[in-house]
């Protein structure tokens, strides 16, 4: 050869970018070739970024190579990207060439804070990389690389390198990239269960080969004969909304109970009788609605075992505290008192803001201690209390003024309807993320009672809805119903 090959490297904190880049170096110097690895780092919103650039070329007789110290665009053979979007921006920085490029990426994705902090579905746009990376990839190989890894106990790092000699782009056999990866002596097991894995997909049939999964009946009775009963009941529904049927019955019943199931399948039944069209919307969102965000279900999801389970896996196993960061208000824990006694407790403003300076604030429990996940765990076990709750008299005095409004609408437009039922994604959270929630919410409904009539009114609630999403703040939905009213007083005046 009379250049070298030519390899890129991105990936972001905890990744094992590092150790893979040891690893291509140590394989191609095993090999009797000459490598050498540079790394630039760089900082994103999610960890630190970091771009790894290796050449390796075949030791020749008395010739020393130089090495180039940076990837130079148009001049990489190899890239491999530990995350969806690094992929998208090595093709951004013309390190993906059509011409000669074969680009290894894992699709899944670290969500950068924007993408995080946005009320609504803030995630960038992963179809836009995939075409992107077709098109400008000489090869292109790309599956679920994080997936593989937490199923072989391994880092993202060892599923990369088993795709890598999977392309068969290196000249080097399968034996001494494991060879490599025992001579690091570094968490050896599985990384070799990880390598494997990853060879496994690049040389596995691809999708449109393999048949198609049978199809299963998601209401299908599961043995337990109340739960059973409410799957027969959703049968009975529109065929179109059994699967989001099925979803909703599992999230509502293991939120509360199967009375609370058969609640959930009356409230979509009221909407289906008077418009069937918008049967699998209902049963979406009523869900939704009905497991709300209280201190009860927030202790719930912080002690259920798979979460520890999760922590532990994530952690590989390591001794670590776990400390959960927790802001209750007034308002939530009166929430959790009976409707009679919470009410009277608001009308006396100095007791709360005494109570408020007591036991409200930032809390920091940790959970790893006997104390702390016992203080949680017992305000998870008031579930059964949940019913008795203020909380739970306001949520449903609110989501039956909702229903309502929706069965009032749909029978005359329902493509509105449909709007106002989507209109519960901007209810979320607990604490003050749900009340800036149920201001928005409250803010479009508003708005949709005024447009009602008009045949664009579907798709104004819909503007405003996403206007509504787009920040905290709620700016762009105040300059969307700036121009509601302005043609809404138009028709008025009119």
């Amino acid at each position: 050869m009379d250049r070298p090959i030519t390899i890129a490297v991105l990936a972001i904190g905890g990744q094992g970018g590092g150790v893979l880049v040891d690893w291509i170096v140590a394989l191609a110097e095993r090999e009797g070739w000459r490598a050498q690895s540079t790394s630039v780092p760089g900082v994103a919103q999610r960890t630190g970024a970091t771009i790894y650039y290796v050449e390796a070329i075949e030791a020749a007789p008395g010739q020393a190579p130089v090495f180039s110290a940076m990837a130079a665009p148009g001049d990489v053979d190899i890239v491999i990207a530990a995350e969806w979007m690094e992929a998208g921006r090595a093709i951004q920085r013309g390190l993906v060439t059509p011409d000669r490029t074969t680009l290894i990426a894992s699709t899944h994705r670290t969500f950068a804070v924007s993408e995080k902090e946005a009320p609504g579905d803030g995630m960038a746009d992963s179809g836009a990389v995939t075409a992107a990376a077709r098109a400008a990839s000489r090869r292109f190989v790309a599956f679920d690389m994080a997936a593989l890894a937490e199923q072989a106990g391994s880092v993202v790092s060892s599923v990369l390198f088993g795709a890598l000699c999977g392309t068969g782009v290196l000249p080097f056999g399968r034996q001494s990239f494991e060879a490599t990866i025992t001579e690091a002596g570094v968490g050896v097991q599985g990384s070799l269960r990880g390598f494997a894995l990853g060879f496994g997909a690049v040389s596995a049939p691809t999708e449109a080969s393999r048949p198609p999964p049978a199809p299963t009946a998601v209401l299908a009775p599961v043995g337990h004969p109340p739960y059973d009963a409410l799957l027969a009941r959703a049968a009975a529904l529109p065929s179109d909304a059994h699967e989001m049927l099925a979803e909703g019955l599992r999230h509502v019943v293991a939120y509360q109970d199967i009375a609370y199931g058969a609640q959930y399948l009356d409230a979509v039944k009221t909407i289906v009788d008077t418009q069937d069209t918008i049967a699998e919307v209902a049963a979406k969102y009523v869900a939704r609605a009905m497991v709300y965000d209280d201190v009860i279900r927030v202790a719930d999801l912080k002690t259920r075992p798979s979460r520890a389970a999760r922590v532990q896996r994530e952690m590989a196993g390591q001794v670590i505290a776990v400390t959960e960061f927790m802001h209750p208000r007034m308002e939530e824990l009166l929430g959790l008192l009976t409707p009679t006694l919470g009410t009277a407790m608001e009308q006396r403003p100095r007791l709360i803001a005494m109570l408020g300076r007591v036991l409200c604030g930032p809390r920091r429990i940790r959970t790893d201690t006997v104390f702390g996940f016992l203080m949680l765990y017992v305000a998870a076990g008031l579930r059964g209390w949940r019913r008795r709750t203020l909380r739970h008299a306001r949520e449903w005095v609110r989501i039956d003024a909702w229903l309502a409004t929706v069965r009032a609408v749909a029978a005359d437009d329902p493509a509105l309807a449909a709007e106002l039922l989507a209109n519960q994604r901007l209810i979320k959270g607990y604490s003050e993320t749900h009340a800036r929630g149920l201001d928005k919410f409250t803010r479009v409904m508003a708005a949709a009672e005024q447009l009602r009539g008009r045949p664009d009114a579907a798709g104004w609630v819909h503007r405003l809805r996403e206007a509504a999403l787009k920040d905290e703040q709620g700016l762009a939905l105040e300059q969307a119903l700036r121009t509601v009213d302005s043609f809404v007083n138009e028709r008025t005046a009119a």
